[in-house]
């Protein structure tokens, strides 16, 4: 007797349900596949927050953030710990054991989603400084980091301003707030002026020239470490990626000022 094909053997049979089938993908979005859930994972693993400080980082309603956390800590990714008295949120082992697919999506975005969606990045300059700067682990070149080990301290001004320490070692990056106690390169900007650097629609050697911003210190420069998403689009940060294995054969020293 001749063998059933597989299209004829599928006439007759009736369609699974999608929890009958077992996919790794659908099964993990059943937990995490909310829209806020890895945005506020993402949050929280820069340390712990309050929820005042979750809403100015997010934009997130009260009451859906209320939710969304009571629901994070029912599924142990989110724990609330004390610190100096306040009672605060943070990522539990579980929570941070999501921290690369948040790496992943994040760099998806940047390298595809802002051209796929039409999203104009200037204005990203408008709005805080440490949104960007806490972004910066996301917007690393991790082919030309892998060797580096260099400390960088930002001193911003004006509206959003602060100060940050951004390391990077071994091709990774770290961000802080606060002052380094020692760093190789210390920026100072007004804010808005460090982010129309940061994200390559402000050329840093005329902000120099121009008195709008300072680098003091040593020869590293951010630019080097750093896609900049103004320059030449997404499509262009994708060539980037495919030619980065040759990005060593130059000599590009970034903000050389």
């Amino acid at each position: 007797m001749a063998s059933q094909s597989p299209q004829s053997a599928s006439k007759g049979a009736s369609f699974p349900t999608p929890g009958q089938i077992f996919d790794p993908v659908a099964g993990a979005l059943e937990v995490i596949g909310d829209r806020w859930t890895l945005v506020l994972v993402r949050q929280l693993l820069g340390g712990p927050k309050g929820f005042q400080e979750l809403r100015m980082r997010t934009g997130i309603a009260p009451r859906v953030l209320s939710s969304r956390l009571r629901q994070l800590s029912e599924d142990r990714f989110v724990e609330t710990v004390l610190e100096g008295g306040r009672s605060l949120y943070a990522v539990s082992a579980r929570g941070r054991s999501l921290e690369p697919m948040v790496a992943s999506i994040a760099r998806w975005w940047v390298h595809y989603g802002i051209e796929d969606l039409k999203i104009d990045p200037a204005r990203f300059t408008e709005t805080s400084a440490q949104s960007v700067i806490e972004s910066l682990p996301f917007l690393l070149r991790e082919e030309r980091a892998r060797e580096a080990d260099v400390t960088f301290e930002i001193r911003l001004t004006g509206e959003g301003g602060g100060v940050w320490v951004v390391h990077i070692s071994q091709g990774h990056c770290e961000v802080r707030s606060g002052f380094a106690g020692h760093a190789e390169v210390r920026y100072t900007a007004d804010a808005q002026t460090w982010c129309g650097v940061a994200l390559g629609f402000v050329d840093a050697r005329e902000a120099v020239r121009e008195g709008r911003m300072t680098k003091d210190g040593g020869k590293p420069a951010m630019d080097h470490f750093f896609y900049q998403i103004a320059q030449g689009g997404a499509a262009s940060l994708r060539e980037t990626l495919v030619l980065e294995g040759d990005s060593k054969s130059r000599s590009d020293d970034g903000l050389k000022v």
